[in-house]
């Protein structure tokens, strides 16, 4: 197997084990030392297993803003922000922030919101599906045009949901025209369409191989369909892994995968890390570019150091 190691590995960790700030601290720095290329978090307020189980989940932002202070190489960035969640000004203002912060490390992945619970318990409102999307194509045109704004000049949106009036535009993130976009989900039609007209980057987060490769299908044909060509879009994956140096140390690790939670079904990789190996390889095939590797208990950093060792150097 031969993967394309500098298109990147990155580590991301979820809402379905609850972490402390240091927890996610101690991780992201362990992750850099180990060599992999990013960090990468989810964006919830309530766990996604159970929800009284502290000491509960840290703000997204909030938590990037100091990762991007105790780290010094690894990009950082949400897998993904929801659209429900902030008002596109102050994300833009928020996201150019930690892209100083960062010094030019930050990628930016927004959504439509999914987790409806979540939005009730802390008074988030949660319109239908059609009006999400609207929403977050809205926050993305928004988005790209305050970070293209020349300084010194103004920017004004008119839109069915958001409206911005003479914004100064300001601050700018460091990286030209602000950080990198990513899009993803499952769906079939407006995702990709979405992917297609605003990302740099469309992930899939944590499906089978299979499934994988008929939504990257789906996303190259809404680039061709709207005439898309420069720059190519980048195709990532998700792969959720419990990996292990014996059957019952990866045993230990997928027992947290099985726990009853409000994700979607996912195709981990549970077993020796030649199994994951074999895994990236495959979705090396479909086109994947770039992989993120969902590790559930931030605080194992031993996993981390197994897939540092037995996983990194067969990615060449």
């Amino acid at each position: 197997m031969t993967a394309r190691r500098g298109t990147g590995v990155h580590i991301f960790t979820d809402s379905q084990r609850p972490a402390t700030y240091d927890d996610l601290v101690r991780s992201a720095r362990h992750a850099e030392a180990c060599g992999f290329d990013g960090y990468f978090r989810s964006d919830h307020y309530q766990a996604m297993g159970d929800p009284l189980a502290p000491p509960g989940l840290t703000d997204a932002w909030v938590t990037l803003a100091g990762l991007a202070r105790e780290t010094s190489r690894v990009r950082l960035g949400t897998l993904v922000s929801s659209a429900t969640f902030r008002l596109p000004g102050p994300l833009a203002i928020a996201a150019a922030q930690v892209d100083q912060m960062s010094g030019g490390r930050l990628d930016l992945g927004l959504g439509t919101g999914w987790y409806e619970p979540e939005h009730r318990a802390y008074g988030i409102p949660y319109p239908p599906i059609g009006e999400r999307f609207d929403r977050l194509e809205e926050q993305l045109r928004i988005l790209a045009g305050l970070w293209s704004t020349p300084v010194g000049e103004r920017f004004t949106f008119i839109g069915d949901h958001y409206q911005l009036v003479d914004s100064p535009a300001l601050p700018k993130p460091v990286q030209p025209g602000g950080p990198p976009i990513i899009v993803g989900g499952r769906g079939p039609k407006r995702t990709p369409e979405v992917a297609a007209r605003f990302a740099d980057e469309f992930n899939l987060p944590f499906k089978s191989v299979a499934a994988t490769a008929e939504q990257f299908a789906r996303v190259l044909e809404a680039c061709s369909r709207v005439g898309r060509t420069k720059p190519p879009i980048i195709l990532s994956a998700g792969i959720s892994v419990a990996c292990g140096r014996s059957d019952a140390q990866a045993n230990r690790r997928a027992a947290i995968l099985h726990e009853q939670t409000a994700l979607p079904p996912e195709d981990a990789v549970c077993g020796p890390p030649a199994l994951l190996v074999e895994r990236i390889g495959e979705f090396v095939e479909v086109g994947t570019g770039r992989v993120y590797l969902r590790i559930v208990d931030p605080t194992d950093l031993d996993h981390l150091d197994l897939l540092a060792a037995e996983v990194l150097p067969h990615l060449s």
